[in-house]
Formats: C-alpha cells, structure tokens, sequence
C-alpha cells in the first residue's frame, strides 16, 4: 500500500478515498448473505488468530508509556481473550440483526395512482476518527459495511499495530466471501495532516465520525467539507431524587462511576437532594472510596463528606475519564434539572426515583441523547440497546442521535411507481 513516505500525502489520501468510493457502490446492492457471511468468519478468524492479535498489541502496549497514556487509556487500548472473544460476539451480533438496506420506511399511493416508497439506502462512504480503542475498529468496520457503506478508518497512532492485524484479518476473510476488496481500509500513515486532506474530499467522502477528545471533534467540525456526526464528551449525571431508594442509588451510582471509567458514558457529576443528602452520602462515599475515586463536591458535600475536596467551577462540566467525580447537593428536581442542562454534555444523564411524576418532569426537561430512569449510565450504548456494535454515541440532533447503529448509518430515497403519468 502507498504510504505516507511517497511524494505526496494528498495523493495518498486521494488514492484511499477513490478506492473506497468505487466501493461503496458495489457495496450498495451487495446482498445481505455475503455481508453476513463477512461477519461471521471475521468472527470465526479473529478467534482463531488471538495469539497475533495480542502480539500486536503488546507493542501498542509497551509503547503506551511513550505516547503519556493515562492508566484508563491504558486499559481501554488493552486486548485481552474476553475482549477479543467480546469482538466476535459482536460480529455476530451485527450479522444477525436485520440488513437495514432496501428496507421500506413508508408506502403510499397518491390519488393520480403514483405508488411512492421511501426505501432505506447506505450514506457511501464513512471517514471514521477514532482514539486508541482497537475493539473500535472491528466495530466500526462491521457497522458500517452491514449497512452498506464503505469505511475509511483512521485509529489512533497509539493502536496501531493492533488496528492494523485487525483489519488484515477482516480483509483477507472479505477476499475469500467476495466482498469488495477496498469496503474497509485502515489509513497507514499517523501524518496529522491526512486527517484535513480527507476532511476536504466531500465529492468522494459522505459522512466524517470523529471519536475522541474534543479538541479533535472541534477541529473536524470546523475544518470537513461534508457532514459530520459529533460524538462530543460524556460529562455524565446521576441525580438521587428525595424520594429514591437510597440503596438502589447506591448501586446505580457506583456502576455508572466504577463499572469502566474511561468511557463516555460513566457518571462524572452526581447530584443528591437536601433532604436526603445526610444519608446518602455518607453511604456514596464510602462506596465509592472502595475504588479509590475521589470525591470534589459544593461546601455542604464538604461538609458530610470529610474526605471530599472542594470543587471549583470547572470541575462541573469536566469529563474526568477515571477515579475523580464532582458531587453536588441541590434544593430541589428542578435545581438538578437545570445544573445538568447548563454543565452537561447532552450524553447520559439519570435520576434514581420511585416519584413517576418527578421521573416523567426529569425526562421531559433534560436536554440529553439518554435519559435514564432507575438505571445506571452505562446502558447508554449499542450493544445494550439492542443496536448491535456502534459506531459512537451521537450528541448532536441531527443526523442521529445517541447510540448510532446501522439505520443511522443510513439514509433514504424516494422510489416513484407510475403507470405512464405525466403532470399538467
């Protein structure tokens, strides 16, 4: 493959995008059995080739103190036997959930006897962004070819050597089934500039998904020439209401905390009413100090909480991405409300209540992709939806939002029946 060392990394670029172009044409009308026999021995082979992947990966792992990872970032680019028999499973998942392609959204007929359809279609071709999680890019692949589309993956550098076994593996298996041979490609040069060489492609690139840090998300936005699908940070809240079971809340609390801290969909703020804060907090925090998370909260936290810190304004909308969490006492459900939509990132926010009234208000009011009822944060994913593998958690509102999965790696067309009509 070109490389970044020839002479000209614009025509590299170029090369990639026009290859997955032509791709995504035949992937277009490519019938479901071959995408889902793709998937499955993409499974079949990731298995069976564990031993190279974690190889490759130990070196991402060893230069992982290079790059200044944080232990959650870490942890996160880390490809043990679960997560590699957790891939597959998720390959598999994607082939049996419905090919979305073809599908008909609506059906009508118009009083001069025009038969309308509104039919589902893939968007072409997906420029997907993404740090340094190599699972990603085995979901991200499967996603989007199920759905049609072609992808041009460019992962972090700090994964590199796992995403590049990975996507070896899933192109040899696209040989052997006939899917098309450039459906996924794996950009091979960590040149920052590539990344605004294929932002400026819009006639060949249809969709860019940045998935990373919101420096980068900014820079996409500001700088693609096509749509883009923003996955911004996951300041994430739980909001205990007064009338919560406070072990529940417990419980919910310390899974969307603890269960896995460096992703976007952990519980970063966590708000309590006054008039249960005596005792749940204390309860809260030493919970959470049996996973050594550290607690900065408002002086009346301080006050019930000895070992907390204070918390400065900034700690209220920050994505701390490990063991910190911000926590808050609030007057009221309406106080909660209006914290979460003025510091929030329009994520995942929940509120552990037995109140229906204050439930429905909270999930009325709240201005988030997912409003959680009783249920920790952490279900805010694809996979947990039911979507299968996403591709990111959406907090724009247009196109898609929250969880994207394959209808939200789709777009329409209008297919007009008629019988000779013509219009006066």
């Amino acid at each position: 493959m070109t490389t970044a060392e020839t002479p000209s990394l614009k025509s590299y670029c170029l090369d990639v995008a026009e290859r997955a172009h032509r791709a995504s044409r035949q992937l277009s009308t490519l019938s479901t059995e071959i995408k889902n026999r793709w998937l499955l021995q993409s499974a079949d082979a990731l298995l069976q080739h564990e031993a190279e992947i974690q190889k490759t990966n130990t070196l991402d792992l060893q230069a992982a103190a290079g790059f200044g990872l944080t232990d959650a970032e870490v942890d996160r680019l880390r490809l043990t036997s679960d997560r590699i028999a957790a891939i597959a499973k998720g390959l598999r998942e994607i082939a049996a959930l419905p090919d979305p392609i073809g599908q008909v959204i609506e059906g009508f007929r118009r009083p001069n006897g025009l038969q309308i359809i509104k039919r589902r279609v893939p968007l072409g071709v997906v420029f997907f962004i993404y740090e340094s999680r190599p699972n990603v890019t085995a979901d991200a692949a499967a996603i989007c070819v199920k759905s049609g589309n072609a992808v041009i993956l460019r992962g972090g550098k700090e994964a590199a050597h796992s995403s590049a076994a990975i996507v070896e593996i899933l192109n040899k298996t696209a040989a052997e089934v006939g899917l098309p041979a450039d459906a996924v490609q794996l950009v091979s040069t960590a040149d920052r500039d590539a990344v605004g060489h294929f932002l400026e492609m819009h006639e060949l690139i249809d969709v860019t998904i940045p998935r990373g840090g919101e420096s980068l998300i900014r820079r996409v936005a500001s700088e693609a020439t096509m749509p883009v699908i923003k996955h911004y940070d996951g300041n994430c809240h739980v909001y205990v209401d007064r009338d919560a079971n406070l072990d529940q809340a417990v419980e919910i609390a310390v899974n969307s905390k603890c269960h896995r801290m460096g992703v976007c969909n952990a519980c970063e703020s966590l708000l309590v009413h006054r008039d249960v804060a005596d005792a749940f907090l204390p309860q809260i925090a030493a919970a959470l100090a049996q996973h050594d998370v550290e607690i900065v909260g408002d002086p009346q936290t301080c006050q019930r909480v000895p070992a907390a810190s204070a918390a400065t304004e900034a700690d209220w909308s920050t994505e701390y991405l490990g063991p910190k969490i911000s926590v808050r006492v609030v007057d009221d459900l309406e106080s909660a409300i209006e914290h979460i939509n003025r510091y929030g990132s329009h994520h995942t926010d929940a509120i552990v209540t037995k109140d229906l009234a204050a439930s429905e208000r909270f999930t009325d009011a709240i201005d988030s992709a997912a409003v959680m009822v009783n249920a920790s944060t952490r279900f805010n994913d694809g996979g947990e939806f039911g979507l299968g593998a996403e591709i990111g958690i959406s907090t724009d509102k247009f196109h898609a939002r929250g969880p994207c999965g394959l209808t939200e790696l789709t777009s329409y067309k209008y297919v007009v029946n008629g019988q000779g009509q013509v219009r006066s």
